[in-house]
């Protein structure tokens, strides 16, 4: 078992508690959902949770857009694990629940959280293990490529099925910074902010490459058949090697010499032989490991490659970032983490800029951390304390600063 002394338990008055996923149909034959790349998807179900109580006039409502690898349970404890068959959640609350909850930065005692699972990943929301209506199979490799703009435009769907018609605020990190950034660009008048920590407009050539090779390594795999494994031996090896990968880029030199350096794991001296010697060798083998059991080979290669093709710029003011950041106008709040290399300071600092220039209420915070990119998830002391000063904060008079 995990040790949870690190984490607010159930019944801690600063945790939300036990949680429960629900589920919302917000694409049927009377209204399908056609992607961007023109495809037409006739049943889509997302999977949802909340925090908090909504307020009697709907002003109190924060979404919270997840990363890559995460999951609508943004906090709490999941009283449904067994039952969904997920049982790493068992000894571990949410993704961001040292963020989210009772007296946090994301107050639920205050706000009232949203946080739904991205359109093509695995845990609820119709993705490439869904059953496609028109087959009575997996969807496999023949579920369309979505975008970022589509995960947005599910998002919105679903907001309006629950009656919302307002936002106070958009939050996100990595990949949930760019549906932050989208959902500022796609829908100006739907929110009042909108946070974007540890993201950019666009993803670096390097960032694209390491992706590129991550995707490569599952279809690679012998048993990844095309995308058609369901019921069969998964793709494992291949989908551990690309987690493997994602993760050397989650982290900074730094962060890597504070956790590793170069000690080994079971002896003081070299083996002479291929198995796992280093720390950082066994490090990224149980982050592979452990990842293959929670999520699938396929929604890896959606997401992966619906944050290589996000670009701000090129969708929203043909190429020109100052044309396509007009359009916003909720307040802004970039964070950045000083050894983030995957999307590093300089591209969110040049966003502020640019949003500055124009006119624009916008904040930039640069977290002074040692932990690369997982900042956003691991400073949660810096973040909790950076969202609660700004979301509390009724105007841009004073910028936040860290």
């Amino acid at each position: 078992m995990e040790d949870s002394s690190r984490y607010d338990l159930p019944d801690s008055p600063r945790s939300v508690g036990w949680t429960a996923a629900e589920h919302c149909v917000v694409a049927d034959a009377a209204s399908p959902f056609l992607t961007e790349s023109g495809a037409v998807l006739p049943y889509v179900e997302v999977e949802y949770e909340t925090y908090g109580t909504p307020a009697a006039d709907g002003n109190n409502c924060v979404l919270v857009c997840h990363a890559l690898s995460g999951d609508a349970h943004a906090a709490g404890w999941d009283a449904h694990w067994e039952r969904d068959n997920r049982p790493w959640r068992k000894d571990r609350p949410g993704w961001w629940d040292n963020v989210i909850g009772p007296g946090k930065g994301i107050d639920t005692n205050r706000w009232f959280v949203i946080c739904s699972n991205v359109l093509g990943g695995c845990y609820g929301t119709t993705g490439p293990a869904s059953v496609n209506p028109e087959t009575g199979r997996p969807y496999g490799l023949e579920f369309p490529v979505v975008t970022v703009g589509d995960w947005v435009r599910i998002q919105k769907r679903l907001l309006e099925k629950l009656g919302i018609t307002h936002l106070y605020a958009v939050i996100g990190g990595s990949l949930g910074g760019q549906q932050t950034l989208e959902w500022a660009l796609a829908y100006p008048d739907f929110m009042d902010k909108a946070v974007i920590l540890a993201s950019a407009d666009k993803l670096s050539p390097q960032g694209l490459a390491f992706n590129t090779v991550g995707r490569h390594s599952i279809m690679s795999d012998p048993h990844f058949c095309g995308g058609d494994y369901y019921g069969k031996e998964k793709p494992d090896k291949g989908l551990a090697m690309a987690r493997m990968l994602a993760n050397i880029t989650y982290l900074s030199e730094e962060s890597f010499h504070d956790k590793f350096g170069r000690e080994f794991q079971y002896t003081e001296n070299p083996a002479y032989n291929f198995q796992i010697e280093y720390k950082v060798e066994s490090y990224l083998n149980h982050q592979g490991l452990s990842f293959v059991h929670r999520f699938d080979a396929n929604s890896y290669l959606y997401i992966t490659k619906a944050m290589d093709y996000y670009d701000a710029a090129a969708q929203w003011g043909g190429g020109n970032p100052a044309e396509a950041l007009r359009r916003i106008k909720a307040e802004l709040l970039l964070v950045s983490f000083k050894t983030d290399w995957l999307y590093t300071p300089e591209q969110s600092l040049e966003i502020a800029k640019v949003a500055a220039g124009l006119g624009r209420p916008v904040n930039y915070v640069l977290v002074n951390s040692r932990k690369g990119h997982d900042g956003f998830l691991l400073e949660t002391e810096a973040v909790s304390r950076i969202l609660g000063a700004f979301l509390n904060r009724e105007a841009a008079d004073e910028p936040a600063s860290e």
